[in-house]
């Protein structure tokens, strides 16, 4: 008996039908913010990890005298400071330190040293540089001022005076301080400040120093030679061409005037304007790289902002078909009970029958793979065997042929069978003399005879060993055989025989054949045996 459908029901599915529409829509807004947090947390986790340091607050008017400690590498390595606030707010520091290393001993990038102060918020100072007296381990003063009252010091090895930011090269830092008038000084713990965190110190492009430059190369020099690198090592030549130009300009013209030896001074202020051109092209190429990065994320950002706005209008687009089908449907309504349940049936029915194809279609592969292996293994083997049997056919051919063979080369020499192979000894009267590496005009005609048969003869591999008596120096006799071998095999080679057939070996007097004793078992053991090897 025909039920008549039910509007509610009906109408129940297409909403549920509708609402899956929207939740698409905002699926695409998720994988949106997913997408920028991500970007926003990969910035986070490339930021630095903060050092820290020591920070003295020094009172006003009083002198204070500031220790400061080495590294373990350097020991000898000491500083020693006198520091005292003033009443015009500045603060004057007299730093004298000793047994400082050349710094380009701390490897590459580095050329000299540089004194740095720190406030407790981790703003950093470069106050100077610490110049170098002497080629070796020196001793050397810096006299500075700061406006800060509360900051610590350190001293790191650097590329050039003008950096930024220090290194991870820490050479000294301050560890205590005392007053005259035996006031307590007030020190911060935990001052932290970031650092140079650029791999160039690590680069194959950080130029190395030598020693010899270090000791004859002004210290101006070597540093504007780093700070053009390093400008090119933060993408200068894209990025600041012209401003990198003018850094190389002015240390070419720093390089050919202290070459001409030119006044020192003349030299270092040529330097200098270099070192601060190149600092100017790096710091332009870091912002334009910088700017190039966000200019980037921004059009990859609103390049994702378009998809999801297009995946919007999408969403927007099928959820009005839906509401347009809903609308068709409710005009059948009276049917639509039945295609559902018909439908359901259906699904139901192809359900079953996909399960049961999944699973024919997974025993069918299986049955293929195993065919496929089945096959494979049986093409190895039956390629086994053909080359089993081929081998077996043409070791065969060559017993037969081989008393022929072994005939034709007795002319040459004396020739015998033996588990290597077929050996054709050359007699000594082949060559000049006993010692000599020049063969006498018959034995060359002889050889160039021999070389046809051989080339005649392809399925043999040829190994020329060379012997010799003991008498004389062990290393003459090695290189008496290396050399006649490699002279019969260049004259095989030159008679027709592949080059890639042959091998020479000289073995000097160590395979004797009889005991150096007597003049006839020498004149056995001087020989040259031509190995043929069957080439399977």
């Amino acid at each position: 008996m025909y039920r008549q459908p039910s509007l509610e029901k009906s109408s129940s599915f297409f909403q549920n039908l509708i609402s899956k529409g929207e939740c698409r829509m905002r699926k695409t807004y998720l994988v949106s913010l997913l997408v920028i947090l991500s970007a926003i947390l990969q910035a986070i986790a490339q930021v630095d990890v903060p050092r820290q340091a020591l920070a003295i607050t020094y009172p006003q008017g009083e002198t204070v005298k500031v220790l400061f400690r080495g590294t373990t590498r350097f020991p000898r390595m000491s500083g020693e400071a006198t520091i005292k606030r003033t009443a015009r707010n500045t603060t004057e520091i007299d730093l004298s330190v000793s047994k400082m290393p050349r710094p380009f001993e701390l490897g590459a990038g580095y050329t000299t040293y540089v004194l740095w102060a720190i406030s407790p918020d981790g703003t950093i100072n470069n106050l100077g540089e610490i110049k170098r007296r002497g080629t070796f381990e020196f001793d050397s003063k810096i006299k500075v001022t700061t406006p800060l009252q509360t900051f610590a010091l350190i001293v790191t090895a650097e590329p050039h005076f003008l950096v930024r930011r220090p290194s991870r090269a820490v050479m000294l830092e301050n560890i205590a301080a005392t007053t005259r008038s035996g006031k307590v000084v007030q020190t911060t713990q935990t001052v932290n400040y970031f650092g140079n965190t650029s791999d160039y110190f690590f680069d194959a492009r950080a130029p190395e120093i030598a020693e010899s430059d270090y000791a004859k190369t002004p210290p101006t020099i070597l540093q504007a030679r780093q700070a053009v690198v390093l400008a090119k090592f933060a993408g200068a030549t894209r990025e600041a061409q012209e401003e990198l130009q003018e850094a190389e300009d002015l240390l070419r013209k720093a390089e050919d005037a202290w070459r001409a030896g030119r006044d020192e001074g003349e030299v270092e202020i040529i330097a200098r304007q270099a070192i601060g051109a190149a600092v100017k092209a790096e710091s332009i190429a870091l912002a334009r790289t910088e700017a190039r990065k966000i200019r980037d994320e921004k059009i990859r950002t609103e390049s994702e902002i378009r998809q999801a706005e297009e995946k919007y209008a999408e969403a927007q687009n099928e959820i009005k078909l839906l509401k347009e089908e809903l609308a068709r449907e409710r005009k059948f309504r009276e049917f639509s009970e039945r295609d559902v349940e018909n439908l359901n049936r259906q699904i139901k029915i192809l359900q079953e029958e996909n399960a049961r194809l999944r699973q024919e279609i997974s025993s069918l592969r299986k049955e293929v793979e195993d065919a496929k292996a089945k096959l494979a293994r049986v093409e190895g083997e039956k390629e086994a065997l053909e080359r089993q049997r081929e081998k077996e056919q043409k070791l065969a051919r060559l017993k037969e042929s081989a008393p022929s063979f072994m005939q034709s080369l007795k002319p040459f020499g004396n020739v015998r069978q033996t588990e290597r192979g077929i050996v054709l000894t050359l007699p000594e009267s082949y060559f000049e003399n006993i010692r000599s590496t020049l063969f006498t005009k018959q034995a060359e005609t002889r050889l160039i005879n021999l070389a046809t048969i051989l080339a005649n003869n392809p399925d043999y591999k040829i190994v020329i060993e060379s012997h010799t008596d003991s008498k004389g120096v062990p290393g003459e006799l090695l290189n008496l055989t290396q050399a006649r071998a490699g002279l019969v095999a260049q004259k095989l080679a030159e008679g027709g025989v592949e080059a890639g057939r042959i091998e020479a070996k000289g073995f000097g007097a160590s395979v004797p054949v009889a005991p150096n004793d007597t003049n006839l078992n020498r004149a056995k053991n001087r020989r040259i045996e031509i190995i043929l090897i069957p080439n399977l």
